[in-house]
């Protein structure tokens, strides 16, 4: 990616989260980057792309920014699940005080046919399968069950935050995950 593509894809993620994607143009995405139409259309082609692209971003960011914490954990399926929870404290802090960018885009793009509505979904279902992988190893029999609880805690974490409607949500929601681990069995 070219230097001015890279500014320009800085400046849609930022502008994307801060106001919607709805409401920012290109325009305004190429003022902020310092940058002409004619560049943001030659590197991306459509604003649709642009979306793509900071979707892709994002989420590439995020599994980058989780894969030490989930090395830190160690091998305990437990300790690994809830340095999820660990890590999108930490993002969420960091990055996202207004939610989650994936869920934030959806409620923007709701229809299937649009290329970013499959990032959106393809990084919600990694995560289902993250939980529910080591769901699996800490509680043999119940992966999926116990995969989809640990999914709808952390989710509902990332909106309650994005919201600030009480202290601490993904904190409460990693106290919540360990107490269903040790509820499904597993050593926590």
């Amino acid at each position: 990616m070219t230097p001015a593509a890279r500014r320009a894809l800085t400046a849609a993620e930022r502008l994307f989260y801060e106001r919607g994607i709805h409401a920012v143009g290109v325009d305004l995405i190429a003022a902020e980057a310092g940058v002409t139409k004619k560049t943001l259309y030659d590197r991306f082609g459509s604003k649709e792309q642009i979306v793509v692209e900071y979707l892709a971003d994002r989420d590439e960011r995020w599994r980058a920014f989780l894969a030490p914490y989930l090395d830190a954990a160690g091998p305990s399926p437990a300790a690994r699940i809830l340095a999820v929870f660990d890590a999108s404290r930490a993002w969420s802090a960091e990055h996202s005080g207004r939610g989650c960018s994936m869920v934030n885009a959806h409620a923007e793009i709701s229809d299937p046919a649009h290329p970013g509505y499959a990032i959106i979904t393809a990084q919600k279902q990694w995560m289902l399968g993250l939980f529910t992988d080591l769901a699996g190893a800490a509680a043999p029999g119940r992966a999926d069950r116990v995969g989809r609880g640990l999914m709808l805690l952390h989710e509902g974490a990332l909106v309650a935050h994005g919201l600030d409607v009480f202290p601490d949500p993904i904190g409460q929601a990693r106290e919540e995950a360990e107490a269903l681990l040790a509820a499904a069995g597993a050593e926590v």
